[in-house]
């Protein structure tokens, strides 16, 4: 048999942050999933948020590079190889995801954290205004 290791690093969390409040399932309800896709949107999403968060910045045709380095069957499904994230794939998953509209897919999955966490208020206010400053 032979063995190797591959760096999880902090992402196990993550993943497991993405799985408490459903992110995958959220988008593949809300977007739909193709039986002729092997990678879902939401599985797409979740591999972008691994990146994103994983103090990594890869351009989109590198991103089977770095999903290379990780345990891809681990983190997002056993299914899954590093090379089925390709720039075509993750590309595919950015139009689904701005054809569907993504205030209302942010909206299910900020409803779901909130309710995962204990949340249960009558109101729910979320304002995602981003004010980003730069300079010395």
């Amino acid at each position: 048999m032979d063995y190797s290791s591959k760096n999880l690093d902090h992402l196990g969390i993550v993943a497991g942050v993405c799985k408490e409040i459903e992110l995958r399932a959220s988008i593949d309800r809300i977007v739909g999933v193709d039986k002729r896709q092997k990678v879902t949107t939401g599985e797409a999403v979740e591999a972008m948020v691994l990146n994103a968060l994983g103090f990594v910045s890869k351009p989109l045709y590198m991103f089977p590079d770095f999903m290379g380095t990780k345990p891809v069957e681990l983190l997002i499904g056993g299914h899954l190889k590093a090379e089925d994230f390709n720039d075509d794939t993750l590309g595919r998953s950015l139009d689904r995801l701005y054809k569907t509209g993504t205030e209302e897919i942010f909206l299910q999955i900020a409803i779901n954290a909130y309710g995962r966490y204990g949340y249960h208020g009558r109101f729910l206010h979320s304002d995602t205004t981003t004010i980003s400053v730069h300079g010395e």
